[in-house]
């Protein structure tokens, strides 16, 4: 794969308590966590490994200043997600690539977790890009060590991220970000009156890095971008209806997706404020 990026390693999402947030996303996943760790920093983390990606639920968890920071952001703005971290195969390189791009990267750190499930440890290598470059939305680029595995899925349980999305006012700012500054590959570009929408899809690493302009709306342009929300994949749609409205999840009627061959229904509420949408594929 061409570029400093292979994809989106994972994707943060705060919560308010760590317990609470994995049984959520267990639940609607169909899957257990795979990684667990309380953190030095007054955090602690859960991580759902996916085919293609990563989910990272993130809560305050005792003392310290990464537990300080999660609170005054529930406090502000309830859970959601926050932060991308994009993956490279060399970390150095990313850095120095992003520094002459006008990214403005911090350090390269160091990071290290163990696993509470089966007392594994991961390590890995990462830097920040400058939010005001990245249209205010936390981006990283991370080397782990070793990628974590991937486990089996009880039937309807997610299999992949078919796409996040993000929310910008300037579309044209988020080509030059996304496109010619992270080197994204631009699948799509397309305007859909019918929909009130421009949308921007970008490939990395087997997913769609959607990036929608809702047309006949005042936007500032200068407002920052948002990650919106995400689409989940499964092998069985009918299958994966049907488990999460036995778990009590407020879901929408199965339709025809906008995708031709593809079938969706919406998860409502009942995901910590993340927009969400299962999705599965005709095969062919």
């Amino acid at each position: 794969m061409s570029g400093i990026i292979n994809g989106v390693d994972h994707l943060v999402l705060v919560v308010p308590e760590i317990e609470a947030g994995e049984a959520v996303y267990a639940a609607l996943l169909g899957r257990p966590a795979d990684w667990r760790a309380t953190g030095t920093d007054g955090s602690a983390t859960a991580q759902f490994r996916l085919a293609n990606t990563s989910l990272e639920l993130i809560a305050p968890a005792g003392e310290g200043p990464v537990g300080d920071r999660l609170r005054e952001i529930i406090e502000a703005d309830g859970p959601g997600l926050t932060s991308v971290a994009f993956g490279t195969a060399d970390i150095a390189e990313a850095h120095h690539r992003l520094t002459r791009r006008g990214l403005k990267p911090g350090d390269i750190t160091p990071g290290q977790s163990a696993n509470q499930i089966d007392g594994k440890s991961r390590e890995w290598r990462r830097f920040r890009c400058s939010d005001a470059e990245t249209a205010g939305v936390k981006t990283f680029l991370i080397q782990p060590d070793a990628a974590l595995p991937v486990r089996g899925v009880e039937d309807g349980g997610v299999i992949a991220l078919d796409h996040v999305v993000i929310e910008t006012p300037d579309p044209d700012r988020a080509l030059g970000l996304y496109g010619a500054r992270l080197g994204l590959d631009l699948a799509l570009d397309r305007t859909a009156p019918e929909w009130k929408t421009r949308f921007l899809f970008f490939r990395t690493g087997g997913l769609t890095f959607e990036v929608i302009h809702r047309l006949g709306e005042v936007h500032d342009p200068a407002a920052p971008d948002r990650i919106w929300g995400l689409t989940w994949e499964v092998t069985d749609l009918a299958a994966a209806h049907a488990r999460l409205d036995a778990a009590g999840f407020n879901i929408s009627e199965i339709r025809k997706g906008r995708k031709p061959g593809s079938t969706v229904f919406t998860v409502r509420d009942g995901t910590m404020q993340v927009p969400t949408l299962f999705i599965a594929h005709e095969r062919q």
